[in-house]
């Protein structure tokens, strides 16, 4: 069975696993609208489609733009393609009236106010019941082939930052740079980055999103942090390393130890039947117990897959248990508003016997510093 054909199979099971729901709901169909719960659910890689599952149909509604792509990707699937001028909410509408559904499950979370008050409208008879988390739940454990996906993403991530550290230059600006990184993760295969990267020289670094800018430089500081992620087939990664362009300051050691320190300790309290909550303490004690609580401010990590952000999550009070399959971040860090701020990120898999982290790019104090980088030809400011 090639990987087409065993795609298709696991996206039947997943439907079948919707149907279930179904049943237990007493519903007679669900719409999933998420883009990425109908590709998880269908195998499509297109947009501005949803899925209609019944007990015994499955059903993608979508425009004339995707006929073609559809027939390829979900020879299994049957198609509804909107007339011209038909809305999406009309659409659907045809289709429940059609085949005769009344009480329709759908995603709370994805619908608007205005896409459901048009839908109640142009569905009048139809019984609607939102939903929570039905496909997220099942998207938060992978199988083989997501798991291979998301390898590849790293794969793709490690080497565009390998050649990153090629063309780094002192003087170029963090825009040049996070552009560069994107250019890099294109030609290492991605189709491209899975969030726009973050380059944050210095005291930048602090904020843990920041914007890249034109005005700040590679060496206007001793430091630079760089997170990014590559978007492969369609699967992601999540990396962040912070690299010494200057000197390795007795500051920039104490507070890069703390969090390294963080991040192996969590990292080795990820198993199967872990809770996620305590996961994100075992990290969060170590940075409080060096004096740094307050400047921890955010979750330990999220899961990784079709999206960046998705489940599980590992975060203060977060309730639940790790499983096998599930791929998380672990990403800890310590942020000071005037002098900068340290996170270390890794994508680590849950094992049925522990874990495995995916990623390689060296995190160790040692691996920081990059000595001689060549200055920028024309660093105008």
């Amino acid at each position: 069975m090639n990987d087409d054909s065993r795609l298709r199979s696991r996206t039947a099971d997943r439907r079948q696993k919707i149907q279930a729901m179904l049943r237990a709901h007493d519903l007679d169909a669900f719409i999933a609208s998420a883009p990425a719960n109908v590709t998880y659910l269908t195998g499509f890689s297109g947009d501005s489609s949803s899925l209609l599952v019944t007990n015994e149909r499955a059903i993608v509604i979508s425009d004339g733009r995707f006929t073609t792509q559809l027939a390829q990707e979900c020879p299994d699937l049957e198609a509804d393609i909107r007339r011209p001028g038909e809305e999406s909410t009309q659409a659907l509408a045809r289709v429940i009236d059609a085949i005769g559904v009344r009480r329709v499950g759908f995603e709370a979370l994805s619908r608007t106010v205005a896409d459901h008050e048009a839908i109640q409208e142009a569905a009048r008879t139809t019984d609607w019941a939102p939903t929570h988390g039905w496909v997220e739940s099942l998207r938060e454990i992978k199988d083989d082939l997501e798991i291979a996906a998301i390898r590849q993403a790293v794969q793709y991530a490690e080497d565009a930052f390998a050649g990153l550290l090629t063309t780094l230059r002192i003087g170029d600006s963090e825009k040049k740079t996070a552009d560069d990184l994107e250019i890099h993760l294109r030609k290492a295969g991605a189709t491209g980055s899975s969030f726009p990267p973050i380059v944050a020289v210095g005291q930048r670094s602090a904020l843990p999103h920041a914007r890249p800018t034109d005005e700040a430089r590679i060496g206007d500081d001793d430091f630079v942090l760089v997170d990014w992620g590559a978007t492969g087939r369609p699967y992601k990664s999540d990396l962040t390393r912070v690299l010494v362009t200057g000197k390795v300051t007795t500051t920039f050691e104490k507070i890069y130890r703390i969090v390294l320190e963080a991040q192996e300790r969590a990292i080795a309290a990820i198993r199967p039947g872990a809770h996620r909550g305590d996961v994100d303490a075992t990290a969060r004690g170590v940075v409080e117990n060096a004096g740094y609580g307050p400047f921890f401010d955010h979750g330990l990590g999220h899961g990784l897959g079709l999206e960046i952000h998705e489940g599980p999550r590992l975060r203060r009070g977060a309730q639940g248990l790790l499983a096998a399959g599930m791929v998380v971040t672990v990403e800890p860090g310590i942020y000071l508003a005037e002098w900068g701020g340290i996170r270390i990120e890794d994508d680590v898999l849950v094992t049925p016997d522990g874990h495995e982290v995916l990623s390689r790019v060296p995190r160790s104090l040692e691996s920081t510093p990059l000595p001689n980088i060549p200055a920028a030809a024309s660093p105008a400011r």
